[in-house]
């Protein structure tokens, strides 16, 4: 008989609960979150399971374990899905039966699953930005040591030449001297491995069609192409440029009751990587010479360039849906 599986997942292991297509419990037990353990529970599940699992850091690894064993899993995404109403209590055992319950009763709201190389493609794009900024807070702690110590470097990038000469030649009192020195030479570093994922993400860019067709759009470079690529995945799981608005947490929270509205500050749910690259794209969006342009500069005048700044965004989201290439 196939049974209705919730697994709550953790780093150490997992409680799974498995009920009957009538809601009783079937079986529960716990396993590790290894490679043996997932075989174990695998095996225990049998090929006409469905299993759902709360959408969390290893979910995707243990999707990959356990997703040719079974009939189906659903990645649940627990901000949609109710699964605690009229319950007080919180243990793992509970959570897995809930889940279990909750794909019987197919009142889950699931997770897309993006292919391996998709994956990969986003832990490049991720592993660029995470270098970048800490190249940036390095720097930015660099100057500000600088300057505790009444020192001023003119050079834009700290990193160039001119500016580690000038550096060598400033004298800093005990452990600014160490601090400036070990700053550096981390910057340093940083940059160097930061030189060939350049490359790799301009590469990978390139041989991509959808990148390209990102491309010709205003604020758009092969490097937040890859990223928006990246996040997006496959346009087809949007119904509308709304839902993709909304995916990158674009779109205002609204509140109504009787015959009011009330429209607040964007969501910031979904991804913040998407939605990172496109405020990056949106920054030079009052200066297009199209519509959309000209729409900024007055949304700039009433409201501010940083509110223009998050309405280019959004709008880039049409622009995005409309160019991308199907099929």
């Amino acid at each position: 008989m196939a049974h209705y599986i919730g697994v709550d997942l953790h780093k150490a292991f997992c409680q799974v609960c498995a009920v009957e297509a009538d809601g009783t419990r079937a079986w529960e037990r716990r396993y590790p979150t290894t490679v043996a353990g997932l075989a174990t529970l695998s095996a225990q599940c049998g090929a006409t399971a469905r299993v759902a699992v709360e959408a969390s850091g290893p979910t995707w690894w243990f999707v990959d374990q356990v997703r040719p064993h079974v009939q189906a899993v659903v990645v649940v995404d627990a901000g949609r899905t109710r699964l605690k109403a009229g319950y007080a209590a919180k243990t793992n055992r509970l959570d897995a039966y809930r889940l279990a319950d909750a794909l019987r009763r197919d009142s889950v709201v699931a997770v897309w699953y993006p292919p391996p190389a998709l994956r990969d493609l986003r832990e490049l794009s991720r592993y660029r930005i995470s270098l970048v900024r800490t190249a940036t807070t390095l720097r930015q702690r660099l100057r500000a040591l600088l300057l505790r110590q009444g020192v001023t470097v003119r050079a834009a990038d700290l990193s160039s030449p001119s500016a580690t000469a000038a550096l060598q030649q400033v004298a800093l009192p005990g452990w600014a001297a160490r601090g400036g020195q070990g700053l550096h030479a981390l910057l340093g570093e940083v940059l160097t491995r930061l030189a060939p994922i350049d490359a790799a993400v301009t590469d990978a860019g390139h041989a991509d069609p959808i990148v390209r067709a990102l491309e010709t759009l205003p604020g758009i470079g092969v490097i937040l192409g890859v990223t928006i690529r990246a996040e997006v995945g496959a346009i087809e799981r949007f119904p509308s440029p709304r839902h993709l608005a909304s995916y990158a947490g674009l779109v205002p929270r609204v509140s109504g009751t009787g015959d009011r509205i009330h429209y607040g500050a964007i969501t910031k749910r979904g991804s913040a990587w998407l939605r990172w690259a496109l405020v990056e794209a949106a920054i030079h969006g009052t200066r297009r010479r199209d519509r959309t342009g000209r729409w900024a500069r007055g949304v700039a005048l009433r409201r501010g360039r940083l509110k223009a700044r998050i309405a280019i965004a959004r709008a880039l989201c049409t622009e995005i849906y409309r160019t991308w290439p199907r099929g």
